[in-house]
């Protein structure tokens, strides 16, 4: 019954039932026993933890927790974007005309992806970097560039698996899904950070307070149980690290690549 409850909580089913059950559960003092379980599990790197297993009053705050100060290095290179999350690439390259081609095996279209907003004619040219965070990895989403935030959109969804079965046999999950979708100019060049959600409804959260600033390597969000962030660059703005591809993995603050600016 635990396994089942804690594979119910991570791997990511779309059924709304077991979103709100699993979710109610995860923020309840009850699950504070599962922490230890959970952490050997997935083989968490607790030693990285800001606190100590026992410090956690839920499972959740363990899911959603910060590290030790020092346990990532940000790039601090000129223009240098930098992965936000700890997470596999499941996806990368230029996106043609508007379609991202070739996630899984399927084609995504940035005007579904971003809803429509305005600002997809800006993308329509540009590059895409698919970053899948698993169980195993830490879940804060932190600031890719130095930037203002230019405008923040909740996009409401379902709550289908993006992990490698959801990706690959369940139409386009990175566009159906919920998702928080942050705005960043840097210099001239403006980034989309799309953090899709997954298992529990609301599963994805901004830190508060609100800033209209970022710092590279800020924290900006979080996933309670989730999922997935899309990296869009503005047309002709971005060269990717010239060793990178899907599968490999990456850790927030790592160089992903360099923003074409103005001097």
């Amino acid at each position: 019954m635990t396994r089942w409850l804690l594979r119910s909580m991570t791997e990511l089913g779309s059924r709304k039932w077991i979103s709100r059950l699993t979710g109610r559960f995860a923020q309840s003092p009850a699950s504070r026993r599962l922490i230890p379980r959970f952490a050997k599990m997935y083989g968490i790197a607790v030693h990285e933890a800001e606190k100590q297993l026992h410090e956690y009053g839920t499972l959740n705050e363990f899911f959603t927790r910060r590290l030790k100060v020092g346990a990532r290095t940000v790039d601090a290179g000129q223009d240098v974007l930098v992965s936000p999350v700890d997470a596999l690439i499941t996806g990368a390259g230029p996106v043609n005309a508007g379609t991202i081609l070739n996630i899984k095996g399927q084609d995504y279209t940035v005007e579904e992806l971003l809803a429509r907003s305005p600002r997809t004619e800006n993308y329509k040219n540009g590059y895409c970097v698919v970053l899948y965070l698993s169980p195993t990895d830490y879940h804060r989403i932190h600031a890719p560039v130095d930037g203002v935030i230019v405008e923040r959109e909740h996009v409401p969804g379902r709550v289908y698996p993006v992990n490698e079965f959801g990706l690959r046999h369940m139409k386009r999950v990175l566009s159906r899904n919920e998702r928080l979708i942050t705005y960043i100019r840097h210099r001239n060049v403006e980034v989309a950070v799309v953090k899709v959600g997954a298992m529990n409804v609301s599963s994805i959260r901004y830190v508060e307070p609100l800033s209209d600033r970022t710092e590279r390597g800020g924290e900006l969000a979080y996933f309670e149980f989730g999922s997935t962030v899309v990296l869009l660059m503005e047309d002709g703005s971005f060269t990717l690290r010239g060793d990178l591809m899907p599968g490999k993995k990456v850790r927030m603050g790592e160089a992903l690549g360099v923003l074409k600016t103005d001097a």
